[in-house]
């Protein structure tokens, strides 16, 4: 019996223990205004901060890229591939795209003069240079059958070539405009 109330008390202690440490902690969830020590001295109210240094390194992020380079910015790949690569399929619902692994995934699109069958694209960009390796297309083609259900068909390989040259033909047409904007600045 003695032991039982001895633990009862300790649980009890230690549930009073929690509230109160949440009860302080709150505490400093308030709009409080920054004290002088807070202040950056350097900065002030309306001053240009450009120039302050940041997580993300000197200049932030720049999806769109440091046109001397080939990378074509901070995405975890191309952004020109990307960018080619986006524009290229924008006939197509994107179900989804993921700019730092580089994988866009489409929904299934049929065209209105053949409505009996749709396709479906899934484009990885494999790096970070603009190269014709570095992009790979998946084409998927299903026809709908006589019971009015769609099954998977064959896709000659050309399709996927094709579309990869219609992306890479457009990230240069993207990374040379980029340099031409560069230059006239």
């Amino acid at each position: 019996m003695a032991l039982a109330k001895l633990r009862n008390r300790v649980i009890s202690l230690a549930v009073a223990f929690g509230v109160t440490l949440s009860v302080v902690a709150c505490e400093s969830f308030g709009p409080a205004e920054p004290t002088e020590e807070e202040l950056d001295p350097g900065i002030t109210p309306g001053a240009d901060t450009s120039k302050r240094k940041t997580i993300f390194g000197e200049g932030g992020i720049d999806f769109f890229g440091d046109e001397k380079d080939d990378t074509g910015g901070d995405l975890g790949v191309n952004s020109f591939l990307w960018r080619a690569s986006l524009d290229t399929i924008s006939f197509m619902p994107v179900n989804s795209a993921d700019p730092f692994g580089g994988v866009i995934i489409t929904d299934w699109h049929a065209n209105a003069e053949a409505p009996n069958e749709r396709f479906k694209l899934n484009v990885y960009i494999l790096g970070r240079t603009l190269r014709a390796d570095g992009i790979r297309v998946a084409v998927f083609r299903q026809v709908l059958n006589r019971a009015g259900q769609w099954q998977d068909s064959s896709v000659p390989d050309t399709t996927k070539t094709k579309i990869e040259d219609a992306i890479l033909t457009r990230a240069r047409q993207l990374r040379n405009s980029a340099i031409l904007q560069q230059q006239k600045k």
